[in-house]
């Protein structure tokens, strides 16, 4: 996957950057930013388009929400408490949630659906969504072009010892989005317990 992924960059590079920008996925942004260090891409162009593509994702997610009201309910009616789990963060943070969505392993499509739910200005949404963008494009391409080199000795480690890595990296992340559930659940019942408070 990832050899085909960076064949790709090479070949069609920044359109299919794009692209993947739009899914939100870091890995193309990663590639990016190898590909960047040893000067098959252009570092500026690369983070530009990854951040036009990251502002388009999620300018769509909060259109099919502001839209497609029903649709939405009725395709991510599974995920109801991811949704309210949303709203509650926005009634709370208001905008800074918009900024650090895409950071929230399990919310990035969620949050900018749920707001097209709401009444949330559009304009605001996308002058903060586009700033957004372009942060996260920064902050994944820019220390992986700088540590490339560090990055591609690690890669090849990884590679040579894969039979210890897999499981290594595998329970690393089994972790992280364990940990990551279990903060929402809690920010979820805290919220909860605080709104019976407010009734009773």
């Amino acid at each position: 996957m990832e050899q085909y992924l960076i064949d790709l960059l090479r070949e069609y590079g920044y359109i299919v950057l794009y692209f993947w920008s739009i899914l939100e996925g870091e890995t193309g942004l990663f590639m990016a930013g190898l590909l960047a260090h040893d000067g098959s891409m252009n570092l500026l162009f690369a983070i530009i388009v990854a951040g036009l593509g990251a502002f388009t994702g999620d300018q769509f997610y909060f259109y099919i929400g502001r839209l497609n009201r029903r649709y939405v309910q009725k395709k991510f009616k599974s995920q109801r408490t991811k949704f309210a789990l949303a709203h509650l963060l926005l009634k709370k943070y208001g905008w800074p949630l918009i900024f650090v969505q895409r950071y929230m392993v399990g919310l990035r499509t969620i949050i900018p659906l749920s707001i097209g739910l709401t009444r949330y200005p559009a304009k605001y949404f996308g002058f903060i969504n586009f700033i957004s963008g372009f942060v996260w494009a920064s902050m994944t391409i820019l220390p992986t072009w700088y540590f490339g080199k560090e990055i591609l000795e690690i890669i090849k480690v990884i590679k040579t010892h894969w039979y210890f890595a897999l499981p290594l990296i595998g329970g690393f992340f089994y972790l992280l989005y364990r940990f990551i559930m279990h903060i929402e659940n809690n920010i979820l019942d805290r919220e909860k317990r605080i709104a019976r408070r407010k009734r009773g």
